[in-house]
């Protein structure tokens, strides 16, 4: 063998040899590589993996809480649950959406009505949640499709608890409803850190009560841990923690007193608020026309939906807390009393009253044609003497009516525990400056000050503002913070929280300046523009007549008969009683009633028998009952 040969060999040999340590680093590198991330899934993952493991054998399920009941102050339920099979529609999982539908409609009785609310209800939510398609099916629909679930891949019943409304109408602005979660709710819930909660729950306070106290009603959601097979179906329930139910709240609210007003108001618009000025509870709270909240429940249809929200009436509206109205004369007690507070000189003077008030070079009317010739202090009050507070709102000035006015929250919320209260609007220069941008209108002349002397002009209240300011004074000056709930208790501990009646602030008025305006009041109801309606009444009670007006007459005689019913005056009464210590206090507003004596001081009367007497009106207060102040003559009605 040649020399060439064997050093060939030796190379060969070489570079094989290479080779191999070459494939055994690798593959020690890549064993090296598989043990490290064996040890580290193995090790530092475990945890990691171990809950990913357990979540595909593992389902949590929640378990909606009960909703807590809502009861009156006497215990009649005003809302409550019951149990109910709804058939709900994943669309995610449904081939052909109609078609399964249509299938459904020969096994349980699905109407036009359902369709559309299903229909709005796909709208408004994402195609992977279930959604109703027919709901409180009967036992033998149940049976029925259960037999034929089969036929329907995407579709299956759910035992829900459905929320009733026994009073229906009566009430509904007060205890609100609940509805379907949209996108808005879980923003909301989201923002407050709550969201998580709702799971498994489809509805949520929409207005009322139901709103403003929907985190109390509403419990903490349980869940279940459900073991589940390959096939995503339950095998047992390793384990259970129960769903806490939401807490029962009682209500200030007498809902006979409620189911009276309205009624009493029959087909009329309008709101009244009664208020315990002891303590702040609401007694009543009333806007009309209501609706039934029992509608909202399963999912409102279209059609409903746009009868409510289109008609001219605005039953949505809770009026009591969201209407703001001109209050007309009501507003002259609390510029008056603001007069005495401020030792104003017309407070101990007597005027010439010739039925009007020239101011500027206008001329501002009278309600009372001819005047009343000569006027003091309390008998303005008592008879409504427009050119007697004319004269008092120019002494006193717009400064200082804003001023005092702005103590009794007007122009301010009172903290109603409801929601969507409106401030109303309490007039001033400085208002004024940023209420308009014309800087000709940014101006506050003298002579609107004159206006807002008998409640006109900008000023524009709530009736929850006007009751408030009513239990105020008829508190003698001690404010309580308008609250519809009493208490809340828990169903499982039968613990009960009370609603503490806590005075929101004390008013600095000397007492002699409170008792001074009170008489005054009571005058209105013995000899004033309230006599008529309020005669023989088996308690003394102190009041104030206001009609407000919708539009100027612009110096023109006032005839009702000849205006549309819309634009007519407004109709307003303040009252309270017993007048030396006062139980219930309240403001009521007719809209485009009229006269304050002719249509809300009647209703005002209906409730103060009822409630200090315990006398339960007969028939409704007919609508064109008159009202006229029993001081004036024949002919010639008081407009106020």
């Amino acid at each position: 063998m040649n020399k060439k040969v064997v050093l060939n060999q030796k190379g060969e040999r070489f570079a094989f040899q290479i080779r191999l340590i070459v494939a055994v680093l690798f593959i020690l590198t890549m064993f090296g590589v598989l043990l490290g991330r064996f040890v580290w899934l193995q090790v530092a993952e475990h945890n990691r993996y171990l809950t990913l493991a357990e979540q595909n054998r593992i389902s949590l399920v929640p378990i909606p809480p009960s909703r807590g009941i809502i009861r009156d102050r006497n215990g009649v339920v005003l809302a409550h649950n019951f149990s109910a099979y709804t058939l709900e529609i994943t669309p995610s999982k449904v081939a052909d959406l109609e078609d399964t539908i249509a299938r459904l409609k020969g096994v349980v009785d699905i109407t036009q009505k359902d369709r559309r609310r299903f229909k709005k209800l796909q709208d408004e939510t994402k195609d992977f949640e279930t959604l109703p398609i027919r709901t409180r099916l009967s036992d033998e629909e149940v049976a029925r499709f259960a037999s034929q679930s089969y036929l329907f891949p995407g579709v299956e019943l759910k035992a829900r608890l459905f929320r009733h409304y026994p009073m229906g109408e009566v009430g509904s602005h007060l205890t609100g409803y609940i509805g379907r979660i949209n996108d808005r709710d879980i923003k909301d819930l989201e923002e407050k850190g709550i969201y998580a909660n709702y799971r498994g729950t489809d509805y949520i306070g929409k207005l009322g009560i139901e709103s403003s106290y929907e985190e109390q009603l509403h419990g903490k959601t349980g869940f279940e841990k459900v073991e589940i097979d390959s096939g995503g179906r339950a095998v047992r329930t390793l384990s259970r923690t129960p769903p806490k139910s939401g807490q029962d709240l009682t209500l200030s609210i007498d809902i006979r007193l409620q189911e009276m007003v309205e009624k009493q108001f029959g087909n009329r618009r309008g709101a009244l608020v009664a208020i315990d000025p002891r303590t702040g509870g609401i007694l009543a709270l009333v806007s009309k026309p209501g609706f039934d909240p029992n509608l909202f429940v399963d999912g409102i249809d279209p059609v409903s939906w746009n009868e409510l929200n289109t008609s001219i009436d605005k039953p949505l509206l809770n009026r009591a807390i969201r209407g703001e109205y001109p209050p007309g004369s009501t507003y002259k007690p609390f510029i008056a009393l603001g007069a005495l507070e401020y030792k104003l000189p017309i407070v101990n003077q007597t005027i010439s009253d010739p039925g009007y008030f020239m101011y500027g070079g206008h001329r501002f009317n009278d309600s009372k044609k001819g005047g009343y010739g000569s006027m003091s202090f309390d008998r303005s009050i008592a008879l409504s003497s427009d050119t007697y507070f004319y004269q008092l709102a120019v002494q006193m000035g717009i400064d200082k009516i804003a001023g005092f006015m702005s103590t009794m929250d007007f122009g301010n919320k009172t903290g109603v525990d409801l929601p969507g209260e409106r401030p109303g609007i309490l007039p001033s220069p400085e208002w004024k400056k940023q209420r308009f941008k014309n800087p000709a209108q940014k101006k506050w002349f003298s002579g609107e000050t004159v206006s807002i002397g008998i409640g006109q002009g900008y000023n524009s209240f709530t009736p929850m503002q006007m009751a408030h300011a009513t239990a105020t004074l008829a508190n003698r000056g001690v404010a309580f913070k308008p609250h519809a709930v009493a208490t809340l208790t828990d169903p499982s501990t039968g613990k009960m929280t009370l609603v503490e009646p806590k005075p929101n602030k004390t008013m600095d008025w000397k007492p002699e300046n409170i008792e001074r305006i009170i008489r005054g009041m009571e005058g209105v109801m013995t000899i004033g523009t309230g006599a008529n309606v309020f005669r023989g009444a088996e308690y003394v009670s102190a009041g104030k007549t206001g009609t407000a007006q919708v539009y100027s007459l612009k110096g023109a005689k006032y005839n009702a008969n000849a205006i549309k019913e819309r634009l007519r005056d407004h109709s307003w009464f303040i009252a309270f009683a017993p007048s030396d210590k006062p139980t219930i206090a309240l403001a009521v507003i007719v809209e485009n009633g009229g006269f304050g004596a002719q249509a809300a001081a009647p209703i005002a009367r209906k409730v103060l028998d009822f409630y200090l007497l315990g006398k339960m009106p007969a028939d409704p207060i007919d609508k064109t009952a008159s009202g006229a102040s029993a001081i004036a003559p024949a002919g010639d009605v008081v407009r106020d």
